[in-house]
């Protein structure tokens, strides 16, 4: 029985297979295409090609996709949408969308502010009002597939949200999509309502890049395998779920190399350096999975605050251009060659100068042609490295919670650019398989159950409500395909509010387990 596991980055799709005891078999990289598509298939027959088993005995597939990063970062696929807030007359001085650039904002073609809502506490602002409600979704009814409803302090309280989306259902009938902002993001109104309207205009790239993955798998008689989808928690989600929840596959890239880097440096605390051809993404593992966001993220210029990991992004990759400046400074990227550059990198004979082109140079790595290179001023190699060494570092001081060294793990194809001796690492390892660790922490990952809510301690002690979540959180987990005996609870958290009447907390439990086969 075997694993394949599949990253689509911007420079290449990486594929892997691993066996019963999770031992990589065989691993490719293959140039992601225009219409990526194309390069799953071409993975996965390169895979297959080099493997030579019998794609039967595969019974286990993953996808990590960039695709809905992409469709909100470029405009595109986006599925217009309705948006109904439940929160007037408290929320009418904030207009929905109200902080969304023009060309991405017209994906709501209809929005509404009804009476409705809660308190911080939980009283109710208003009661709901169904006959506006009932007419905004009469009016978008054979207009639009997809809504969006979101609703003051449903992370409280979600009845209202509930109630909307069981008249929406009635009204505009049962393939209706609905995405409601209490099953999405957390505190804050603004930022929660916006995850929302982007998970409903994602609901036709996410059905395109499931089925799609389903067919790429039958086309090469990959018939017996269960197909999960990667998040960004480092875990992994069904197919339904994925279509349901689009966009938690947003920086699930970043997520599958911190837990293949995890996996392949026995590490469960280190600090995360993936080069790509492009970019270099620093992230943290905290107890073998990637460390949380505490902040509220930007997407596509969107503010949301729904669960995104703690990722620094720099523009530092294999194909970044080096240039030297009228000043005599020496400047890396942000522009790369990107997945050109066999083509056009000095050291494959092309005629722009890369990181890669240096670090060959320097002989940090044997690829290309090195004669290529002859013209290359040794000291000028040097004082480039330079500039990419102190990237690097900085980036690392970035994503340190204190000073003292942190271990550190280098993956990625680009991570041949980057030096072994780095300024406040204790260590600074590059394991096997390096090169396709997002690959291999999409194929090695577990399934999870999270469980949040706000609980009163004056009313529930705290040891009973940690218990009773842990046990909740657990059974979410079984319930999405964990083997019961494998799960294990990965994350703790309880944070007072201190604007709560009583003693509230935001009790917040994960627990995930082994898939079932």
């Amino acid at each position: 029985m075997y694993r394949l596991g599949i990253d689509v980055g911007g420079t290449n799709t990486d594929a892997v297979l691993i066996d019963e005891a999770l031992n990589v078999i065989a691993e490719i990289k293959h140039p992601t295409t225009n219409d990526i598509y194309d390069g799953i298939l071409g993975a996965i027959e390169s895979i297959l090609e080099i493997s030579k088993i019998d794609p039967k005995k595969i019974h286990l597939a993953m996808l990590g996709t960039t695709q809905c990063t992409n469709a909100i970062v470029e405009r595109k696929n986006l599925e217009p949408i309705g948006l109904l807030r439940i929160g007037a007359p408290a929320t009418l001085g904030v207009p929905p969308l109200v902080d969304w650039a023009e060309d991405i904002s017209k994906v709501a073609i209809s929005s509404e502010v009804i009476g409705g809502g809660f308190e911080y506490d939980g009283k109710e602002l208003a009661a709901f009002d169904t006959d506006h409600a009932t007419r905004f979704f009469k009016n978008l009814k054979g207009k639009v597939n997809s809504i969006a409803i979101s609703c003051a302090f449903s992370s409280i309280r979600d009845e209202h949200e509930k109630e909307a989306a069981r008249l929406c259902k009635e009204i505009m009938g049962d393939d209706v999509q609905i995405s409601i902002s209490s099953e999405i993001g957390s505190m804050g109104l603004i930022e929660r309502e916006n995850a929302t309207v982007l998970n409903a205009s994602l609901y036709k790239v996410a059905q395109k890049f499931t089925t799609g993955f389903s067919k790429s798998l039958a086309e090469h008689g990959i018939t017996e395998a269960k197909v999960y989808i990667s998040q960004n928690d480092g875990t992994l989600m069904t197919m339904a779920y994925a279509q349901k929840y689009p966009i938690l596959t947003i920086a699930c890239g970043p997520t599958n190399s911190i837990r293949g880097a995890s996996y392949l440096g026995h590490l469960k605390e280190a600090i995360v350096i993936d080069v790509g051809g492009t970019t270099t993404d620093i992230g943290v593992i905290q107890g073998g999975f990637p460390r949380e966001s505490g902040v509220a993220v930007t997407i596509g210029g969107v503010r949301t605050n729904f669960r995104m990991p703690d990722v620094l992004s720099i523009g530092l990759g294999g194909g970044s251009i080096v240039r030297q400046k009228s000043d005599g400074t020496i400047s890396i990227g942000p522009d790369s060659v990107g997945y050109e550059i066999t083509q056009k990198a000095l050291v494959f004979g092309g005629d722009t100068l890369t990181t890669t082109d240096i670090a060959v140079k320097l002989g940090m790595c044997a690829i290309g042609n090195p004669e290529l290179l002859n013209a290359i001023d040794i000291a000028f190699a040097q004082r480039a490295m330079s500039e990419i060494q102190k990237m690097i570092e900085n980036g690392i001081d970035s994503m340190k919670l204190s000073n003292e060294d942190a271990d550190v793990i280098l993956v990625g194809g680009g991570s041949i650019i980057v030096p072994k001796n780095l300024s406040g690492t204790k260590s600074v390892l590059k394991p096997n398989y390096f090169g396709t660790a997002n690959a291999i922490g999409s194929a090695i990952s577990k399934i999870s159950g999270t469980f949040e809510k706000l609980i009163d301690y004056e009313k529930c002690p705290r040891d009973t409500a940690i218990e009773s979540a842990k046990k909740e959180a657990i059974q979410m987990a079984v319930l999405s395909g964990a083997i019961e005996s494998s799960v294990e609870i990965i994350d703790v958290e309880d944070v007072p509010l201190a604007y709560y009447p009583g003693n509230t907390n935001r009790v917040k439990i994960k627990a995930a387990g082994d898939l079932k086969i």
